[in-house]
């Protein structure tokens, strides 16, 4: 742990040494727990260790539809108002255990990548993007004309995640717990599709609902023979 005081002559140390090609050092600095507190965000969950590392590199949706130009197969999740750290870090999770490309959500109210969402992710933060955007709608358009086909997920669709055809490149896009889609999110969709349920259960938990779309989008084509 280093103290506020060293924080940017660590990192100037260490950016120096992989500049030269060298190997940089540990200079760890022992501090009681309320210190370490202190410098770490209220929602950071550690265990009296913390490491001064880089942050993440900042993506956009053009970076996203670059990254998948030359694949035939993608999965994409876009969170409509998603507000809770713990949520998002889930999804984020589900989406690195099934391979998908980004999430994606919009960046007014959106929560921080701060210590809640990291630690909910369990390391999917370092595999999966999380790209911010201002417009949802447009972020849609942009993946459209990348080749992606965008399905919504509405409890009121007519249509079910396993009637609806989630092969190829597909965004999976999802709304907050409650209100659902909003509507011009829910218009820039190509198709809704819904998560059947038993009967009188509307809804689930956003990270739940993420991850048995991701899973429904995992699966092979049925062939003739599975049929």
């Amino acid at each position: 742990m280093v103290s506020p005081e060293s924080l940017a002559q660590h990192g100037a140390a260490i950016r120096a040494a992989l500049a030269a090609g060298g190997q940089p050092r540990a200079n760890p600095e022992t501090l009681p727990k309320p210190e370490i507190d202190r410098l770490l965000d209220d929602s950071a969950a550690h265990q009296g260790i913390a490491l001064l590392a880089d942050l993440l590199p900042e993506l956009a949706v053009e970076d996203v539809c670059q990254r998948t130009a030359d694949l035939a197969q993608a999965r994409v999740v876009v969170l409509d108002q998603a507000t809770d750290p713990r949520n998002v870090g889930a999804v984020m999770r589900a989406a690195a255990a099934f391979g998908a490309t980004a999430v994606i959500m919009q960046d007014r109210h959106a929560p921080p990548a701060g210590g809640a969402l990291a630690k909910a992710a369990s390391g999917a933060l370092e595999r999966v993007a999380l790209v911010r955007t201002v417009n949802l709608a447009r972020a849609l358009g942009l993946l459209k004309n990348a080749g992606f086909w965008c399905v919504g997920l509405d409890a009121r669709a007519e249509s079910t995640l396993g009637q609806t055809d989630l092969t190829g490149k597909i965004v999976l896009v999802l709304g907050a717990e409650g209100e659902g889609l909003r509507r011009l999110t829910r218009d820039s969709c190509d198709f809704l599709a819904k998560i059947p349920m038993a009967g009188g259960w509307e809804s689930l938990n956003l990270a739940s609902a993420a991850a048995i779309a991701l899973y429904a989008a995992s699966r092979p084509k049925p062939t003739l023979r599975d049929v």
